[in-house]
C-alpha cells in the first residue's frame, strides 16, 4: 500500500485537496474500527453527505474494516472512498488474506459472519479481488447517493468515537 498518497488527505479533511477521493490507513486492530468510522464520517460531512447514504455509508465502512481486520493477518487496513456523480464507493484493502476470500454468510442462525449480508443488502453492488500491488485483497461496495425506501432498514453501529 502507498502510504503517502493514503496519507496526504489526513492533514486537513476539509481542505479540498480532492473533493472527490479520500484514503486512510489504519492499523489492522479492532480498536481501530472506530477511527475508521470517525474519518469517513467527517469526510462524508465535508462532502455535503447526510441521511441514509450517510448511514449505510457507516455500516458499509465499519464491516469492510472489522472483515479486514478479523479475518486477515496484516497489519495495515487502507479505506478509500470515491465520491461521484452517480454513487459513493467504498473500498477497503488488507495486507493478507485467507484462500477463499470474502464471502456472504447465508446461515443466520450463526452469531458472527453476517457482515456481508449486510453489505450485499444495503449497496448496489459490491466485490472483491486481489490487490494490485503486493499482497492482500481489495474489498469494496458501492452506494446510491439517493437510498430508496426499502433500502433504509439497515442501521449501522452507534459510533462509540
Amino acid at each position: 500500500m502507498n502510504q503517502d498518497a493514503l496519507l496526504a488527505p489526513l492533514l486537513d479533511p476539509c481542505s479540498g485537496v480532492d473533493l472527490h477521493r479520500y484514503g486512510f490507513e489504519l492499523p489492522a486492530r479492532v480498536e481501530y474500527v472506530s477511527r475508521a468510522r470517525r474519518l469517513a464520517r467527517e469526510r462524508l460531512r465535508c462532502w455535503g453527505i447526510g441521511g441514509d447514504v450517510h448511514e449505510t455509508a457507516m455500516l458499509v465502512v465499519s464491516e469492510l474494516v472489522t472483515n479486514a481486520v478479523v479475518h486477515t493477518d496484516g497489519h495495515l487496513v487502507a479505506c478509500e472512498l470515491l465520491n461521484n456523480i452517480e454513487h459513493l464507493r467504498i473500498t477497503v484493502q488488507d495486507q493478507g488474506h485467507t484462500p477463499t476470500g470474502p464471502h456472504v454468510c447465508e446461515g443466520l442462525e450463526e452469531e458472527r459472519g453476517r457482515g456481508l449480508l449486510l453489505v450485499e443488502a444495503v449497496s448496489t453492488s459490491w466485490g472483491a479481488h486481489q490487490a494490485p500491488h503486493g499482497t492482500g485483497r481489495v474489498v469494496w461496495a458501492e452506494l446510491p447517493h439517493f437510498m430508496p425506501r426499502q433500502s433504509r432498514y439497515a442501521r449501522g453501529p452507534e459510533s462509540q468515537c
